[in-house]
């Protein structure tokens, strides 16, 4: 292949490719970039004839890539990520004068515990900057690396390959047990035979057991399981029954009042914590915005930590 004048080539097609080949959609790929559709689809086309190639052809409902277009997707993102830490470099990020969208990938109970209080401070400190918070499915690695969020935030234990991106430990959360505030069987402490024994209400996360059912069932403890719900929801189904369940202690605080339930210390000795980290990836890892965002998060980690049961 012979030398490419760049000075005749513009580099905003990159951005525009980058985005069409990880949305495989002129419509969103347009959306994400601001443009028209109509504006998008001509985009295309100058990609079509600099490549010589189609890039993406369609099938059925859908775009897909050509293997030119697969082999160049790695390395054009590369060099986008590049040009974005040389930029970063010399800019500046004044939170209280910034308009710039975040996007996070997080569960309800963080959006609850620990994204809300974040939220009433962007209110105050940084009026222009705006939240995204997409829920956590089960692509959540490929949402990361394609770009379609900034950050992600979730357990540790929960994310095998968190070591391939960037991260950092937020906070860690136990389990405790949650009851209904006037359960007839159940005092001051839950013995393991009652654990066992009592109706249990086990939690899911999506499609998946809760890392709190696994850990049991790998401990091999037995439990009467009756119903199971998503382990937000889980708290406030145990009111005027004589369900048990267990739930994070953050959230058990914050909803327990509302939900009508007490807080009773596990009976299982090696029942472990979750650790919630934040992972990112290389894109932003130099970006003042950024580096801002995720610091915000970590203040807000140290300045609240859960109340003891």
């Amino acid at each position: 292949m012979g030398t490419v004048d760049l000075r005749r080539v513009d580099l905003n097609l990159l951005v525009a490719f980058d985005l069409l080949m990880t949305e495989r959609s002129v419509t969103r790929a347009a959306q994400r970039l601001s443009v028209g559709q109509s504006a998008m689809s001509s985009t295309l086309g100058r990609l079509r004839r600099l490549f010589d190639d189609p890039l993406l052809t369609r099938e059925g409902h859908g775009l897909v890539a050509t293997p030119l277009a697969e082999s160049l997707a790695e390395p054009v993102r590369q060099l986008l990520t590049g040009i974005e830490s040389v930029l970063a470099l010399q800019g500046e990020f004044d939170p209280a004068t910034e308009r710039r969208t975040f996007s996070v990938i997080a569960n309800d109970y963080l959006t609850m515990t620990f994204l809300q209080p974040l939220i009433a401070r962007l209110s105050t400190e940084a009026p222009g900057i705006r939240l995204r918070i997409f829920p956590t499915g089960d692509d959540f690695a490929e949402q990361l690396l394609r770009h379609r969020a900034d950050l992600l935030v979730m357990p540790r234990e929960a994310f095998e390959g968190h070591a391939e991106f960037h991260h950092r430990v937020l906070f860690r959360d136990r389990y405790l047990v949650a009851v209904d505030k006037d359960h007839p069987e159940v005092g001051e402490e839950i013995t393991l035979e009652q654990f066992s024994t009592l109706p249990y209400l086990a939690t899911s996360s999506g499609h998946l057991r809760s890392l709190a059912e696994m850990q049991l069932d790998f401990l091999g403890v037995p439990r009467n399981t009756e119903i199971t719900a998503g382990f937000g929801m889980a708290p406030f189904l145990l009111s005027g029954t004589r369900l048990i369940t267990l739930v994070h202690e953050r959230l058990a605080h914050k909803i327990g009042e509302a939900a009508g339930i007490r807080l009773l210390e596990p009976p299982i000795p090696r029942l472990q914590p979750i650790t919630e980290i934040m992972a990112w990836t290389t894109r932003t890892d130099r970006d003042p915005g950024h580096r801002w965002f995720r610091q915000c998060l970590i203040d807000l980690a140290e300045r609240e930590p859960p109340t003891s049961a």
